[in-house]
């Protein structure tokens, strides 16, 4: 058995809200048909390029609502899982120890590959289970990426710890920083990111300098934005999008839950 996990990251800052990170995880038995028929349903739309929440307009609304359809009828089904870590600027290390902030950005990515998926809670199988991770390009040395990747490689050790039966495993390899443009769900992940560091952070009330009215690609983001909180609501009712996402009932929510949020809050 085998899950493939495709992971984003946002804006570090904002005016409320920052240091996004989004994923999304699928078995690799369904990686193809659900890739396959996202990139035919952006053929059959005509959009050609790479999906991005930064391309919404007006005039490319509606074909950006299907495409967010189809993502979230996936969700909906239980083939593709869905996980968002913030944290709220307010939100400030209680420890007055000197931090190194060049170092923030993987950590804070570390430890949202770690627990957002709820890989350690997967249910215990006969056989071993591999976890292949795709990372939109990282934005730093090589060096650093190299160290980085190899860190989340070592993370089955954690993940196995008071497991019985199979293994989590991540081969050698299987941790790469792809690019967007060749990977679908990864930008089906670009969007849902987009859409909830746009409304985390009030953007849907900018208006140009010196107008009174709001622009019409700040309109229809907040369009899109909407049409996805209808869908995670349809999921899972009354979701709230600026907190972590409770159990909702799930025996084991780490792992099944379908949709989940969590506001990261440091220690």
């Amino acid at each position: 058995m085998e899950y493939i996990i495709y992971c984003d990251e946002s804006n570090s800052s904002g005016p409320k809200f920052g240091d996004f990170f989004g994923g999304c995880i699928v078995n690799s038995r369904d990686w193809r048909p659900i890739t396959e028929m996202l990139e035919t349903k952006k053929k059959e739309l005509n959009l050609f390029g790479e999906l991005k929440w930064t391309k919404v307009t007006a005039q490319y609304l509606d074909r950006y609502i299907e495409i967010v359809d189809l993502f979230f009828d996936f969700v909906r089904d239980g083939k593709v899982k869905v996980r968002i870590m913030f944290r709220n600027n307010e939100d400030q290390p209680s420890s007055s120890a000197t931090r190194r902030s060049d170092d923030k950005y993987f950590k804070l990515y570390y430890r949202f590959l770690k627990h957002s998926f709820g890989l350690k809670d997967i249910p215990a199988t006969e056989e071993d289970i591999f976890i292949r991770i795709y990372l939109d390009q990282l934005p730093d040395t090589h060096e650093k990426c190299k160290e980085f990747k190899e860190f989340v490689q070592r993370l089955p050790a954690s993940w196995n710890a008071g497991r019985t039966g199979g293994k989590l495993c991540i081969r050698r390899g299987d941790v790469a920083d792809v690019c967007s443009h060749d990977h679908v769900l990864l930008q089906c992940t670009d969007i849902i990111l987009g859409a909830m560091y746009f409304r985390l952070n009030e953007l849907h009330r900018e208006k140009p300098m010196g107008s009174r009215c709001r622009g019409k690609r700040t309109i229809a983001k907040e369009k899109l934005y909407k049409h996805i909180n209808n869908r995670i609501c349809e999921i899972l009712p009354h979701f709230n999008i600026g907190i972590s996402t409770g159990v909702r009932n799930y025996q084991n929510p780490a792992w099944e839950l379908p949709y989940s949020h969590w506001k990261f809050v440091p220690r």
